[in-house]
């Protein structure tokens, strides 16, 4: 089996939802569900998820010029997950941030 989780997602954005929602976000395998991605936050955190939120982030073409022409790029593609938690239940992971 695939590995599920591949990081917690911290940013600015992310930091308001969680103080505000108890919502945590996370970028995952791409090919994972939501029954796997609940799973897997369940059996490592030790909590109880109530909802899964899943965005499918497609990679961008990126087109550079030049002194030698024109450079064409591609940005990653990436899954992300932004779960809620039982209320009254933390990700001790996040509150240190």
């Amino acid at each position: 089996m695939h590995q599920v989780l591949i990081s917690p997602l911290v940013t600015e954005k992310m930091t308001n939802i969680t103080a505000d929602n108890g919502k945590y976000g996370f970028l995952v395998n791409p090919k994972a569900n939501k029954i796997q991605i609940a799973k897997a936050i369940e059996a490592k955190f030790n909590v109880h998820v109530t909802e899964v939120k899943t965005i499918n982030h497609p990679g961008k073409t990126k087109t550079q010029f030049r002194k030698k022409g024109r450079f064409t790029g591609k940005t990653a593609k990436f899954k992300k997950a932004i779960i809620t938690l039982k209320e009254g239940e933390k990700i001790e992971l996040f509150e240190a941030v």
